[in-house]
């Protein structure tokens, strides 16, 4: 009983300690889109783990189904973990002609390269255990010449390109069947959300038909889309944010001004720099012959920190090359160096632990010639972030009224420390091409609670340890003495 007397007061004291520090806010009961990161992968592309459904695979021809599955999401499911990603984009996942999904067959069948309904759903469980969402595409357009639908003459198709075709957008009977469709697999699924693909010449008062329906089955699933639209979607990708992260940082001393579009919060972005559906990021670095790790870090450092929900595709943390599929859609290699995993993990790790980080006030101190200051605050918390996309060391004064008072700068990556100074500025200093990101704390000169708890754990784990050892030296006297 005296042992776990005393291993209940290491552990209390632990907790003491974590109160002490710094903290986040703690995650909201109801979660919004915003409170969100979404790895986007190609199931194809992701990882092989079930080698039954492998027929007609060809791992050398990237057009061809390279044997990504179901089973092997859910057997690397640790790597996605690892960067505290909170949400699973999977494409298109139905019956399809293409290794991307996009050339749909049937919207009521899974393809069979992926795998079986079952392990659809057992990975869906998987992910589910993890605490991630999982949220799948459904394209309303560019589907197979060969669709279910038009082989059985059901609607009339619309000849597109390359062996696609679309649907009449304005025909009811249309979309009826694609509002059920829609309706229909996420729940029979139990899908935490859909992503609406190639909706550009539907109606808005149709797409919200669709999203409204898919709330009444699911009130909190996210309905999102990849294009821009003025329906009334969780999350719409912001085309003019992702150009402005995308030219900000693949060279240094790029001109950044236009970072300011984030200072509009009004609309709930998705941001990403990196893309599926053109040339990734790397491309652009390797075309300027820039080092990709180093612009990758700075650009990431911004697509965390700034407003919007972060999406990154699957390959983004192995600089994954190309200019355009299939090139752009190798299958994923895990035998990688992981410094950008664990770079991407850590900001990740802030996101997930700071509600203000992640959805704070916004406001913009210094953005010229490639040395950006930022602030993300809120009533709780005050967090600074600083990138030095220049070739030379920058710095910048910030007024204390910004930061407040009693104040020091913690830096959260390079454990920089930032206190005031006697004219009552912080002045921020960057070596070149770097970040950083600070947390305000106060500065009380010695953390005296934190000493006396630390103190405080030392001496109750050290008189454990002598109950334990005194303990057993009973014991063994007794078994002598019998």
């Amino acid at each position: 009983m005296r042992v776990k007397k005393w291993f209940g007061l290491v552990v209390t004291s632990l907790l003491l300690v974590s109160t002490l520090f710094p903290a986040g806010v703690f995650a909201q009961a109801e979660r919004t889109i915003e409170d969100e990161s979404i790895y986007d992968l190609l199931v194809d592309r992701y990882n092989n783990g079930d080698g039954l459904n492998d027929y007609n695979v060809d791992t050398q021809n990237l057009s061809a189904f390279n044997g990504g599955d179901f089973t092997g999401i859910g057997t690397r499911l640790e790597h996605i973990a690892a960067m505290g990603f909170t949400v699973i984009s999977l494409g298109p996942v139905f019956a399809t002609e293409s290794y991307d999904g996009s050339k749909v067959l049937d919207y009521t069948k899974l393809e069979p390269h992926f795998g079986t309904d079952k392990e659809f759903s057992e990975m869906i469980k998987a992910v589910h255990k993890r605490d991630i969402a999982v949220i799948a595409d459904f394209p309303f357009a560019g589907v197979s010449a060969n669709h279910v639908w038009a082989q059985e003459g059901k609607f009339e198709a619309i000849p597109a390109t390359d062996g696609t075709i679309d649907w009449d957008h304005s025909d009811v009977a249309v979309q009826q069947a694609l509002k059920e469709a829609v309706v229909d697999f996420v729940e029979t699924y139990k899908l935490d959300g859909i992503r609406l693909t190639k909706i550009e010449k539907f109606d808005t008062a149709f797409v919200n038909e669709v999203i409204e329906a898919v709330k009444a089955v699911n009130p909190d699933a996210y309905v999102l889309t990849n294009e821009a639209s003025d329906a009334n979607f969780d999350g719409s990708l912001n085309m003019d944010k992702m150009n402005a992260l995308r030219k900000s940082f693949v060279t240094p001393d790029a001109d950044a001004a236009s970072l300011s579009l984030f200072t509009d919060m009004s609309t709930k972005g998705l941001v990403q720099f990196d893309d599926l559906t053109g040339p990734r990021y790397t491309y652009d670095i390797v075309e300027a012959r820039m080092f990709p790790p180093t612009r990758w870090k700075l650009a990431a450092t911004a697509l965390f920190s700034m407003p919007g929900t972060p999406l990154v595709p699957y390959g983004t943390e192995i600089a994954v090359n190309g200019k355009a599929a299939p090139e752009s859609h190798p299958l994923m290699n895990y035998k990688i160096d992981q410094e950008l995993v664990e770079y991407i993990g850590d900001l990740n790790k802030l996101r997930n632990q700071s509600e203000t980080f992640r959805s704070g006030d916004f406001e913009i101190l210094y953005n010229e010639d490639g040395f950006s200051v930022f602030k993300r605050s809120s009533d709780k918390e005050t967090w600074i972030i600083a990138l030095n996309n220049t070739t030379q060391t920058s710095n910048f004064a910030i007024p204390k009224e910004v930061i407040g008072a009693n104040k020091k700068l913690r830096g959260v990556l390079d454990n920089d420390l930032v206190r005031e100074s006697k004219d009552g500025m912080f002045r921020v200093v960057l070596e070149r091409e770097v970040a950083e990101i600070y947390i305000a704390d106060e500065d009380t000169g010695f953390n005296i609670p934190y000493l006396i708890a630390s103190i405080l754990i030392y001496v109750t784990f050290l008189g454990f340890l002598f109950m334990v050892w005194k303990r057993g030296k009973r014991g063994r006297k007794e078994d002598n003495a019998k």
